[in-house]
């Protein structure tokens, strides 16, 4: 996005959210868009209170363009730009708005999402569409690889609304439908529970892999989980089981069984299915 606006705009600053601690050292971290920012020789922005920061902010603008800022943004700062903000946002609005769309359209199994490019208003994700495109959720992709290709789509959504704005030409519609409305994830958001189907379980943990990671305990080892697939087995078992004598990991679920493909057992490195079920083994030795 950051690409795009500095090649269709004369880019004038950048705002974003300020460092914050993180991993396991709580170290203070740069956002991804500061650290891009770092290529463009012009101002960055991290305000507390945007209200304030609207009120002292300087200079005429066109457009503003947003994109996972993760804030509602304030009348005092929408009124700046005279064309309005243009909001990328990862959704078919008005499905799925606020903060977490890729992970629930993931959740939900859906076999089709998108990118909508919106006018901000004063609500959380509710102004007027100005494009939408439909993109189609393949079965095996996780969050990782499906917001990649989201941005790519959205990214050149966004020049073309760019390309628009200039020919003053937006033509703004509103939307439609039955709206939803997503939230930031919890720590209980990340729970896996093996009294779910499987394929529920292997859809939480396709929209949460690879960050964070959906949490559980196998052989009385906590673990993230990365990569699953729904598998049949003959018999129900105990849900939350390991299953079979075979190197594949099975666990059973409410219905069904998933295989584990990868996971990262805790303060250890990352490791296939197999390889973890070998190591278990050998720790009961």
């Amino acid at each position: 996005m950051l690409k795009v606006t500095a090649e269709k705009t004369t880019l004038r600053g950048i705002v974003t959210q300020p460092d914050r601690p993180a991993g396991r050292g709580q170290k203070l971290q740069a956002t991804d868009v500061k650290r891009a920012a770092s290529a463009y020789d012009i101002p960055i922005f991290e305000p507390v209170a945007l209200k304030q920061f609207a009120s002292e902010l300087r200079g005429d603008y066109d457009v503003f363009i947003v994109a996972s800022y993760g804030r509602i943004l304030p009348p005092a700062v929408l009124e700046l730009p005279h064309v309005g903000a243009l909001n990328v946002h990862p959704s078919l609005l008005p499905q799925y708005r606020g903060a977490t769309p890729i992970q629930a359209a993931l959740r939900n199994g859906d076999s089709q999402t998108g990118v909508s490019i919106m006018l901000m208003d004063s609500g959380m994700d509710t102004g007027p569409l100005v494009l939408q495109e439909t993109v189609a959720i393949q079965p095996d992709e996780d969050y990782g690889m499906l917001h990649d290709r989201l941005a790519q789509v959205g990214a050149r959504l966004l020049s073309h609304a760019i390309d628009l704005a200039a020919e003053n030409n937006l033509g703004p519609r509103p939307q439609a439908g039955e709206a939803s409305i997503t939230k930031p994830l919890t720590k209980d958001d990340l729970k896996i529970d093996w009294r779910w189907p499987a394929q529920q379980v292997v859809d939480a943990i396709r929209a949460l892999s690879p960050e964070p990671a959906a949490r559980t305990e196998i052989g009385g080892v906590n673990v993230k989980l990365l990569r699953a697939k729904h598998v049949d087995v003959p018999e129900k078992s105990e849900p939350g089981k390991m299953l079979g004598n075979g190197d594949a990991l099975l666990v059973a679920c409410g219905e069904g069984a998933v295989q584990i493909e990868d996971l990262i057992p805790a303060s250890r490195a990352k490791m296939s299915g197999a390889q973890f079920k070998r190591w278990l083994k050998q720790q009961s030795r």
